[in-house]
């Protein structure tokens, strides 16, 4: 294939993503909080040449000339193999965006169970994939720098570019969506009560004392029904600017919509080269300038936040050297201070390199799912989750992002996480439990990590409102 770009003048992500986001599997990556160093480029992925859906182990391919299935196919593998085809003819230009065509869409948390025996015991949702990527030959990338957006078309020749050029004009020239969230306050319901979420934290303390962990991810769950007119995509734009993230995303895949306002880069890779930026540690964000100060110190001196952080990052440390040069894996910052839009957090960064020979598609699996939202050790932190979160995960605490034809990747954890069924949305919040947790705060961790997504519902047409620094 050969790579075609074209600049398309007076539109921004968003501007060319409200004509596309009505069409299944199409993918807006966007890095909504630009004042955060992360937010470089947003991305539209859409109308792939190829789908690859996974559940249960049952990997499903479908491309103009059919559907075909594979039973017990490592779904890591089958997008290796999906890509190993165009890697061969499709070399990146370094003057252009990261991300230039290839695979794009959701890494579900259960895919885990394709990597690991877990016990069978949380209820599972039958009708949502572990997995939905598509293989984009065209994809839109906006620089916030530059304020340019260019469509980057990989193809065989020019005469098939310009003919997918020419369509995708007259996609963006289609009249403008109203697109009007009107605010409401949904009937949110829990799968636990505060008393019944608190009890299971201490089951994870009691599980530390034992030996067993040292921490574990624990998480509740909110469900509402939606009027039957809900817009998904009105409210994610409402959401984006209630809690704005870097690694927001909003993902069509007809019956399912996920959007997300996640403030978590899971791992990012560019010649080779490996960044992953775990988030352990939470405070909220103020409008009381000394009162937003005396949290963010707090935080910054917390023990237990610290050693929470600090056990992720070896964990960390321990996956990436499965895949990476053990003498390239550095913490680059251990526990620096991050504010986002609603909370602060503490957030490490880790650098590596990939061995000779190893792939992006390898190190996504080898690290899978992040250990940020897992524990440590990671297999009995995932075991322990299944025994005490009555409901899987499913698209929750995976990741959305790409993995480019020339083997670029950048990824999130899906976290701060929305996911629309018919008329009815879900979501969850959780934080990390070690021995020094105490169960009463560790539950209102958790409200304020759901305040952005709950106040994006009551909250309607609103700007950014400046926080405190």
């Amino acid at each position: 294939m050969t790579k075609y770009t074209f600049d398309i003048p007076n539109n921004t992500a968003i501007d060319a993503f409200g004509k596309l986001h009505h069409m299944p599997y199409s993918l807006l990556l966007d890095s909504v909080d630009e004042k955060h160093p992360d937010a470089k480029y947003s991305f539209i992925a859409f109308m792939p040449i190829e789908t690859i859906e996974c559940k249960n182990g049952r990997v499903q391919i479908t491309n103009a000339k059919g559907q075909n299935s594979f039973e017990n196919m490592n779904p890591f593998d089958a997008v290796q193999e999906c890509l190993r085809h165009y890697r061969l003819s499709v070399i990146n230009d370094p003057d252009l965006p990261p991300f230039q065509g290839g695979v794009a869409g959701f890494f579900g948390y259960d895919l885990g169970r394709n990597l690991e025996t877990l016990p069978n015991i949380a209820e599972e949702n039958a009708d949502m994939p572990d997995m939905a990527v598509g293989i984009y030959d065209q994809v839109l990338a906006y620089n916030h720098k530059t304020n340019k957006l260019t469509l980057i078309i990989q193809t065989d020749n020019e005469e098939q570019a310009n003919t997918k050029y020419q369509h995708v004009l007259k996609l963006l020239d289609a009249p403008a969506q109203s697109n009007k969230f009107d605010a409401f306050d949904p009937d949110w319901r829990s799968n636990f009560t505060k008393s019944a979420y608190m009890k299971q934290i201490q089951r994870i303390i009691n599980y530390i004392r034992k030996g067993d962990i040292f921490q574990a991810n624990m998480t509740q769950r909110f469900d509402a029904e939606l009027p039957n007119d809900f817009d998904s995509y009105a409210h994610y734009l409402n959401l984006r600017e209630v809690s704005p993230a870097p690694f927001a995303s909003y993902f069509n895949l007809g019956h399912i919509k996920i959007s997300s306002s996640s403030p978590e880069r899971f791992l990012t890779v560019n010649g080779g080269v490996v960044e992953t930026k775990p988030i352990k540690g939470t405070a909220a964000r103020l409008d009381d300038k000394a009162l937003n100060q005396l949290n963010m110190n707090g935080l910054e001196n917390s023990e237990k936040e610290r050693a929470e952080n600090v056990m992720i990052v070896d964990l960390l440390r321990n996956d990436l050297s499965k895949v990476c040069r053990p003498d390239a894996v550095d913490v680059v910052k251990l526990c620096a201070l991050e504010s986002f839009a609603n909370v602060h957090h503490l957030v490490s960064t880790l650098r590596a390199k990939l061995r000779q020979g190893y792939s992006a598609s390898e190190l996504l699996k080898a690290c899978f799912p992040g250990g940020s939202i897992t524990g440590a050790p990671k297999i009995r932190a995932m075991e322990i989750i299944e025994e005490l979160e009555p409901t899987r995960r499913g698209p929750y605490c995976g990741s959305m992002g790409y993995i480019g034809f020339d083997d670029t990747m950048d990824t999130n954890i899906l976290i701060r996480t929305l996911v629309y069924q018919g008329n009815a949305v879900s979501f969850q919040v959780g934080g990390g439990i070690t021995v020094d947790s105490n169960p009463e705060q560790e539950y209102q961790e958790t409200l304020d990590k759901a305040q952005g997504i709950l106040n994006s519902f009551t909250h309607g047409n609103v700007k950014k409102k400046k926080k405190a620094a």
